[in-house]
């Protein structure tokens, strides 16, 4: 089993402004790599891909380093000042570092819901495809109909939605979000994490049937073998443990066969961040 999507973080040495609030409380201390291996050693899981917290390339150095010493740790979705004249030069030096599978910033904190469009940051993901990287695509529902021209106009550059684009699950809110998902999972350079679903739910009273509807239309949209599992560890751990988390995975991809199965657990996430 690989998990697609976790992170690691440090709030006594580095600032997370994202994780202000009373009600992020319970996840603002480290978490180590010694923390990673306890929960996804309990759950079996054998890879995994760390991802960018903050955007400070620093981290991602850091992050690389890790990923060089701890077989676990298969590949890092960094980040890079896309916008940068350099752009190309600083992924290549990352790359050096250790094993970079992908970019990512945090597009939905963007006031612009048309951000990924700006010339210079087109140029910027066209220099992440053009490095063998994938780019993970951290929206919400207002920056799909963005990230579906992206696809568009960048078909040779791999694209994963994280966390489904963070449906208003809590709410049962369902369009414009489930059409604007199938118009991006028309093109075939898109994948889709089946993460982050239980903290767009109610953090409290969630149930699996909450996220039934959602999962359902990821898998319809994208097809197994485009849609891969993430633990979005440990902000999960806001509304869910480890474990509870990767339970109600199994429990959404019931009505898969063993080989889609597959797909979701392990091999779409070898195959589109080309783990080795």
């Amino acid at each position: 089993m690989i998990d697609s999507h976790h992170h690691l973080w440090d709030p006594t040495r580095r600032a997370y402004p994202w994780m202000s609030g009373d009600a992020l409380a319970p996840i603002r201390r480290p978490y180590t790599v010694g923390d990673l291996r306890a929960v996804t050693t309990a759950a079996g899981v054998h890879a995994t891909v760390l991802a960018q917290t903050v955007p400070d390339q620093a981290e991602t150095e850091e992050f690389l380093a890790t990923a060089a010493a701890e077989p676990l740790v298969a590949g890092v979705v960094g980040w890079v000042d896309l916008a940068a004249p350099d752009v190309a030069d600083r992924l290549a030096r990352l790359g050096e570092l250790g094993p970079l599978v992908g970019i990512r910033h945090q597009v939905e904190d963007e006031p612009d819901p048309d951000w990924l469009l700006r010339p210079e940051i087109l140029r910027g993901l066209t220099a992440v495809g053009d490095a063998g990287l994938v780019y993970d695509l951290l929206v919400g529902p207002a920056q799909l109909a963005a990230a579906r021209q992206v696809a568009e106009r960048l078909p040779e550059v791999r694209l994963v939605l994280d966390h489904a684009a963070k449906p208003g699950i809590a709410a049962g809110d369902w369009q414009p979000w489930a059409d604007d998902v199938a118009a991006l999972a028309a093109h075939d350079n898109v994948h889709c994490k089946l993460s982050g679903l239980v903290t767009e739910a109610d953090w409290r009273e969630w149930q699996v049937g909450h996220l039934r509807r959602y999962a359902d239309h990821v898998f319809a949209s994208f097809g197994p073998s485009r849609v891969m599992f993430g633990s979005d560890w440990p902000v999960c751990e806001l509304a869910a443990a480890y474990e509870v988390v990767l339970d109600a995975a199994v429990s959404l991809t019931g009505g898969l066969s063993d080989p889609e199965r597959l797909e979701v657990f392990e091999h779409t996430a070898k195959r589109t961040y080309r783990l080795g």
